[in-house]
């Protein structure tokens, strides 16, 4: 009740709600038949009464302020006031009373709620067309399904894939994100309607698929879990085409290629684009997705992390996540393929230790290079031999040597010269000043999809990507070379395979895509590559 009484200002009075439905009959009668009052307020009266007859008591004293009241604040304010208010609140607000409720119904607070925290700009115009109010599309649509915006990542095997969902206008449309057409790694992405949410007509809110070529058909969603829901067709008929599955997959090729069967050579590629239609096309749009984080940045990151599409030879391009852990970086495969699938950590990049590359000249020769990384990568392999011998002999002797003791516990590469990988590693490394570039040329004999690279460099680094086996079979992490070109392109030479990845960032903006909480985003990473492994 006191609740009550301080927001309203009615206290026990008929005017509340809330005290009405905790009276029987007999006392909301009695009560309805007395002055509204305050038993507060009377015992604030009686007390200011016997101050002022109480000797030395002065009758003329200073009279508290007047109460002010929210009932008694015109309806225009309280409007106001209730739509800066977040829209999970005023469903209890409207409890409160009869009047709280009734000004509740003014479309124009829901208006306001739907555009600061979904984005909508609709007017009312489109609204009043469809029967459908601004209050049905907060309740009905937006917060019904607020848990399935923002990025999630498909289970489509070993290929992965992005789905955005945001609010677009009187919508909710679920886009899957494609990389552009290999080779060209600086494209723009392409997207394509998967499924969406809309209202018709006050009613409860429709699932569409808009799977396959003949327009949006029943479909629906599921929330499985937190972060976790799926997705099915109701009419898998409209994904079919009248040619056969022969017409469905020229189609699909154009789509994912930009290219013809007749115009891809090479026989191994053929039979990688063969393969991936056949596993992908199985599921019908029938999926079940996991949320993902954008990774989060701190001041001191090399450049900026983030989702960037990459060169991967046969497999075309897929996206990839660039994230920062502490003197590590990680580049962790949204997309996938039957080598490396979606969730594996594709590259890792030691900041600690800098590669300061030769001449142009000299760095054409891919011996050069090779001895430059193969080096970094033999002090690396002592280093560790020895951090394990102290941690051995600390074991076996039951505790640390003064000497030890003192120093503190062994830091990863705190013995390698400098001197021995080029200019200091580290945050000194890391922090560079952009426009300090040198010039930069892939060894002979190293492949790339893509010739228009990058002819300046800023800086690069150490570092391991994994390769495997057809079905992820014997997976082992190989040194290679972190190229960064600029703010928004990265490479990475794989020694092993001589070849060159080439790395564009993602130019989007994302809603509803930041982590929590650093842990939260950690977690992720886990879980998706678990579901890999």
């Amino acid at each position: 009740m006191a609740v009550c009484a301080r927001l309203c200002g009615v206290g026990p009075s008929r005017g509340c709600r809330r005290r009405q439905q905790r009276r029987g009959p007999a006392e909301t009668a009695a009560a309805d038949s007395e002055p509204d009052t305050d038993p507060e307020e009377e015992r604030i009266e009686a007390g200011a009464a016997a101050v002022a007859g109480a000797p030395g008591g002065r009758g003329a004293g200073p009279q508290p302020p007047p109460r002010c009241s929210l009932l008694e604040l015109p309806p225009e304010l309280l409007v106001e006031i209730f739509a800066s208010l977040p829209g999970t609140d005023l469903p209890s607000l409207a409890q409160v009373c009869t009047k709280f409720r009734r000004i509740l119904h003014t479309d124009t607070i829901w208006r306001r709620r739907c555009r600061e925290e979904y984005g909508v700009c609709e007017n009312l115009r489109k609204l009043d067309i469809t029967g459908v109010s601004c209050r049905d599309v907060y309740a009905k649509l937006l917060h019904r399904y607020r848990h399935i915006l923002g990025l999630w990542q498909p289970d489509i095997g070993p290929y992965g894939g992005l789905l955005n969902v945001v609010v677009d206008g009187l919508f909710i449309i679920g886009w899957m994100y494609l990389p552009p057409h290999d080779p060209h790694v600086d494209d723009p992405m392409r997207f394509k309607p998967l499924f969406r949410v809309h209202l018709m007509e006050r009613k409860s809110a429709t699932v569409e698929c808009m799977y396959g070529h003949r327009g949006p058909h029943n479909g629906h969603i599921q929330i499985v879990k937190k972060d976790e829901f799926s997705t099915k067709c109701n009419q898998t008929d409209h994904h079919r085409m009248s040619g056969g599955r022969q017409e469905e997959f020229r189609t699909w090729l154009r789509e994912e290629w930009g290219r013809t069967l007749e115009d891809i050579f090479h026989e191994h590629m053929q039979e990688l684009i063969l393969m991936k239609f056949i596993y992908t096309s199985q599921y019908d749009n029938c999926l079940t997705y996991r949320r993902i984080y954008l990774p989060p940045s701190h001041p001191d990151d090399l450049i900026r992390p983030g989702l960037f599409k990459g060169t991967y030879g046969s497999h075309g391009l897929e996206i990839v996540m660039l994230s920062f852990h502490g003197k590590r970086a990680r580049g962790t495969k949204i997309t996938g393929d039957p080598n490396i699938p979606a969730g594996q950590q594709t590259v890792e990049i030691d900041l600690r230790h800098r590669i300061q590359l030769p001449d142009v000249e000299s760095l054409r020769s891919f011996s050069e290079l090779s001895r430059l990384v193969l080096d970094v990568r033999e002090r690396l392999r002592q280093e560790q031999q020895q951090q394990e011998s102290r941690l051995e002999d600390g074991e076996a002797g039951g505790q640390q040597s003064p000497r030890e003791a003192q120093r503190g516990p062994a830091q990863p590469g705190a013995e390698l010269p400098a001197e021995k990988v080029g200019e200091a590693g580290g945050a000194e490394a890391a922090g560079a000043q952009p426009g300090q570039g040198q010039p930069f040329v892939l060894p002979v004999g190293v492949s790339s999809r893509n010739e228009d690279y990058p002819r300046t460099c800023r800086m690069c680094f150490y570092g391991t990507g994994l390769i495997a086996g057809h079905g992820f079979t014997s997976p082992e992490r190989t040194p290679g070379v972190f190229i960064l070109f600029d703010e928004d392109r990265f490479g990475f030479i794989w020694l092993e395979l001589k070849s060159f990845s080439l790395y564009s960032r993602v130019q989007a903006t994302f809603r509803n895509a930041e982590a929590p909480s650093p842990q939260a985003f950690e977690e992720m990473l886990k879980n998706i590559q678990s579901l890999t492994s």
